[in-house]
């Protein structure tokens, strides 16, 4: 565990996260708005889903509407309580000054943003097990087949939802205007990525694009994970495609994220 010393106190990389991971809490239980994004819309979206799903569309894929429901129910968890939650947290951060007086004490950028990440991605993490274990109380849904693949799918999202959000950030001026620049990425994943369709239910030449999206590759280990539908070339397909955008994300967010505002 690494140390860092400022006169006669000293820190670890656990205490630093830990504290920054405090503050976001604080600040994120202060945003009503973004707590109610976070908690109940994910549970809105799965019975809006459930609802309006017919098991027609879904014949010969092997998937049922609870199971496709709740499944894309996940990615929606990933998608709001992360992606969409972290680009506003890191645009107000930045426009409060706040990373800038971050990045004058002893933490690292790496921790700054980790730490700022910490409270959504737990709570992303927290609302995936509730629909995990809602989906094989109530829904009639089995235990998750390869729990391996479903705890990767969720790291995977985390961590690429989290690199996408602060890449997005550097093209957000604003709090107001995140829920503009978040839109893209919200709706590209509900119809291209499975959230909302499987992809073994679009046409072959449509799920071969949707497959290259972003979430695409993070809902495949999810589902596998939970369902057990997908075969071993595809798990290798969704993993490295997840991968490639994590790295692309991560280059973004090295090349171009701000750390004040514009003036």
């Amino acid at each position: 565990m690494t140390t860092a010393t400022t006169g006669t106190t000293t820190t670890t990389l656990r205490g630093r996260l830990t504290a920054l991971g405090r503050a976001e809490v604080t600040l994120l239980a202060r945003n009503r708005t973004a707590v109610f994004v976070a908690l109940l819309m994910p549970a809105a979206m799965v019975l809006a889903m459930k609802s309006t799903l017919k098991q027609a569309v879904l014949d010969g894929t092997g998937l049922t509407v609870a199971g496709t429901a709740l499944t894309g129910g996940i990615g929606i968890v990933l998608v709001q309580a992360v992606y969409m939650n972290l680009v506003s947290a890191y645009v107000a951060r930045r426009e409060d000054l706040v990373l800038k007086r971050l990045r004058t004490g002893e933490v690292t950028d790496r921790e700054i943003l980790v730490g700022t990440a910490l409270p959504s991605a737990a709570l992303a993490l927290a609302q995936a097990v509730v629909i995990v274990v809602a989906g094989t109380a109530f829904f009639g849904l089995a235990a998750p087949e390869r729990p391996e693949l479903l705890l990767a799918g969720l790291l995977l999202g985390v961590v690429l939802l989290t690199a996408l959000a602060a890449a997005t950030s550097a093209v957000t001026r604003t709090v107001q205007t995140s829920q503009l620049t978040t839109l893209p990425l919200f709706f590209i994943s509900m119809m291209g990525s499975g959230l909302f369709v499987p992809l073994e239910a679009m046409p072959d030449r449509i799920a071969s694009v949707c497959e290259l999206l972003p979430v695409t590759g993070v809902m495949t280990l999810v589902r596998t994970g939970w369902l057990g539908v997908a075969e071993g070339s595809d798990l290798l397909v969704a993993a490295l495609t997840g991968l490639a955008w994590t790295a692309f994300a991560v280059f973004a967010v090295q090349r171009w994220f701000r750390w004040e505002p514009r003036r």
